[in-house]
Protein backbone atom coordinates (compact mmCIF):
# COMPACT_ATOMS: atom_id res chain seq x y z
CA UNK A 1 0.00 0.00 0.00
CA UNK A 2 1.35 3.55 -0.95
CA UNK A 3 0.86 7.02 1.51
CA UNK A 4 -1.68 9.11 0.82
CA UNK A 5 1.42 11.65 0.70
CA UNK A 6 3.02 10.22 -2.30
CA UNK A 7 -0.15 9.09 -4.09
CA UNK A 8 -1.34 12.65 -4.47
CA UNK A 9 1.93 13.51 -6.16
CA UNK A 10 2.06 10.82 -9.14
CA UNK A 11 -0.38 10.28 -11.60
CA UNK A 12 -3.22 8.03 -11.03
CA UNK A 13 -2.35 5.34 -13.54
CA UNK A 14 1.29 5.21 -11.33
CA UNK A 15 -0.64 4.73 -8.46
CA UNK A 16 -2.94 2.07 -9.90
CA UNK A 17 0.00 0.38 -10.79
CA UNK A 18 1.83 0.67 -7.44
CA UNK A 19 -1.17 -0.27 -5.35
CA UNK A 20 -2.33 -3.11 -7.48
CA UNK A 21 -1.39 -5.63 -4.88
CA UNK A 22 2.27 -6.65 -5.60
CA UNK A 23 4.45 -6.73 -2.35
CA UNK A 24 7.77 -5.72 -4.45
CA UNK A 25 8.66 -2.40 -5.09
CA UNK A 26 7.32 -1.36 -8.24
CA UNK A 27 9.69 1.55 -10.27
CA UNK A 28 7.48 4.37 -11.57
CA UNK A 29 8.34 5.66 -14.95
CA UNK A 30 7.73 9.14 -14.94
CA UNK A 31 9.84 10.68 -12.10
CA UNK A 32 11.98 13.26 -11.76
CA UNK A 33 14.03 14.90 -9.52
CA UNK A 34 13.75 18.50 -8.46
CA UNK A 35 17.11 19.64 -7.08
CA UNK A 36 18.75 20.71 -10.93
CA UNK A 37 16.31 23.68 -11.30
CA UNK A 38 16.02 26.52 -9.53
CA UNK A 39 18.33 29.47 -8.87
CA UNK A 40 21.73 29.22 -7.80
CA UNK A 41 23.15 31.11 -5.05
CA UNK A 42 26.74 32.65 -5.11
CA UNK A 43 29.15 31.03 -2.52
CA UNK A 44 28.96 35.44 -1.19
CA UNK A 45 25.26 35.26 -0.48
CA UNK A 46 25.14 31.95 0.97
CA UNK A 47 27.72 33.73 3.35
CA UNK A 48 25.73 36.47 3.72
CA UNK A 49 22.56 34.79 4.04
CA UNK A 50 23.49 32.99 7.21
CA UNK A 51 25.41 36.23 8.70
CA UNK A 52 22.37 38.25 8.73
CA UNK A 53 20.51 34.94 10.19
CA UNK A 54 22.59 34.77 13.02
CA UNK A 55 23.17 38.03 14.34
CA UNK A 56 19.40 38.61 14.12
CA UNK A 57 18.76 40.26 17.34
CA UNK A 58 15.54 38.60 18.14
CA UNK A 59 17.01 34.83 17.37
CA UNK A 60 16.33 32.52 19.97
CA UNK A 61 17.93 28.65 20.65
CA UNK A 62 15.88 26.99 18.65
CA UNK A 63 16.73 28.90 15.58
CA UNK A 64 20.21 28.70 16.29
CA UNK A 65 20.25 25.23 16.58
CA UNK A 66 18.54 24.84 13.25
CA UNK A 67 20.48 27.04 11.57
CA UNK A 68 23.46 24.92 12.70
CA UNK A 69 22.12 22.20 11.78
CA UNK A 70 20.99 23.09 8.44
CA UNK A 71 24.87 24.10 7.75
CA UNK A 72 26.11 20.53 9.01
CA UNK A 73 23.80 18.90 6.86
CA UNK A 74 25.19 20.20 3.65
CA UNK A 75 28.87 19.17 2.60
CA UNK A 76 30.51 22.29 3.70
CA UNK A 77 32.35 24.08 6.36
CA UNK A 78 31.06 27.17 7.29
CA UNK A 79 33.27 30.39 6.53
CA UNK A 80 35.01 31.77 9.83
CA UNK A 81 32.67 34.87 10.03
CA UNK A 82 29.66 32.48 9.82
CA UNK A 83 31.28 30.67 12.82
CA UNK A 84 32.06 34.17 14.81
CA UNK A 85 28.28 35.24 13.96
CA UNK A 86 27.01 31.92 15.50
CA UNK A 87 29.45 32.05 18.36
CA UNK A 88 27.74 35.70 19.26
CA UNK A 89 24.37 34.11 18.63
CA UNK A 90 25.60 31.74 21.23
CA UNK A 91 26.60 34.42 23.61
CA UNK A 92 23.29 36.64 23.18
CA UNK A 93 21.45 33.32 24.42
CA UNK A 94 23.84 33.08 27.07
CA UNK A 95 24.22 29.18 26.04
CA UNK A 96 28.37 28.46 26.81
CA UNK A 97 27.67 24.57 26.18
CA UNK A 98 25.93 25.35 22.77
CA UNK A 99 29.17 27.27 21.80
CA UNK A 100 31.42 24.59 22.78
CA UNK A 101 29.41 21.72 21.42
CA UNK A 102 29.66 23.97 18.07
CA UNK A 103 33.40 24.25 18.22
CA UNK A 104 33.51 20.42 18.62
CA UNK A 105 31.34 19.61 15.86
CA UNK A 106 33.19 22.41 13.68
CA UNK A 107 36.34 20.32 14.57
CA UNK A 108 34.80 16.96 13.85
CA UNK A 109 33.60 18.29 10.23
CA UNK A 110 37.57 18.94 9.68
CA UNK A 111 39.01 15.88 10.75
CA UNK A 112 39.09 15.07 6.86
CA UNK A 113 41.54 18.04 5.83
CA UNK A 114 43.79 18.59 8.99
CA UNK A 115 45.21 22.02 7.85
CA UNK A 116 41.41 23.18 7.75
CA UNK A 117 40.62 23.26 11.69
CA UNK A 118 43.96 24.95 13.05
CA UNK A 119 42.88 27.89 9.67
CA UNK A 120 39.57 28.37 11.23
CA UNK A 121 41.17 28.56 15.34
CA UNK A 122 43.27 31.36 14.16
CA UNK A 123 40.79 33.13 11.94
CA UNK A 124 38.11 33.06 14.80
CA UNK A 125 40.77 33.85 17.84
CA UNK A 126 39.84 37.49 18.31
CA UNK A 127 35.96 36.38 18.72
CA UNK A 128 36.69 33.68 20.97
CA UNK A 129 38.91 36.41 23.26
CA UNK A 130 36.22 39.19 22.78
CA UNK A 131 33.57 36.40 24.02
CA UNK A 132 35.33 34.42 26.56
CA UNK A 133 35.17 30.94 24.77
CA UNK A 134 37.29 28.66 25.46
CA UNK A 135 38.09 25.70 22.88
CA UNK A 136 37.28 22.16 23.69
CA UNK A 137 41.27 21.17 23.74
CA UNK A 138 41.67 23.80 26.24
CA UNK A 139 38.33 22.86 28.27
CA UNK A 140 40.38 19.25 28.28
CA UNK A 141 37.78 17.95 26.28
CA UNK A 142 39.92 16.39 23.69
CA UNK A 143 41.05 13.81 26.36
CA UNK A 144 38.19 11.37 27.78
CA UNK A 145 37.82 11.50 31.28
CA UNK A 146 37.80 7.91 31.87
CA UNK A 147 39.08 6.17 29.77
CA UNK A 148 41.46 3.12 30.19
CA UNK A 149 44.75 3.02 29.38
CA UNK A 150 45.75 0.71 26.27
CA UNK A 151 46.57 -2.93 27.13
CA UNK A 152 49.56 -2.69 25.27
CA UNK A 153 50.68 0.62 27.21
CA UNK A 154 50.09 -1.02 31.06
CA UNK A 155 53.65 -3.60 31.09
CA UNK A 156 56.15 -1.56 29.75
Amino acid sequence: MISHRLASSWSMAAVAVATNGRRAPVVLPGTRFMSAHGPKETDEEFDARYVAYFSRKDIDGWEVRKGMHDMFGMDLIPEPKIICEALRACRRLNDYALTVRYLESLQMKCRVHKDIWPYIVQEIRPTLDELGVNLPAELGYDKPELALKSVFDMHG
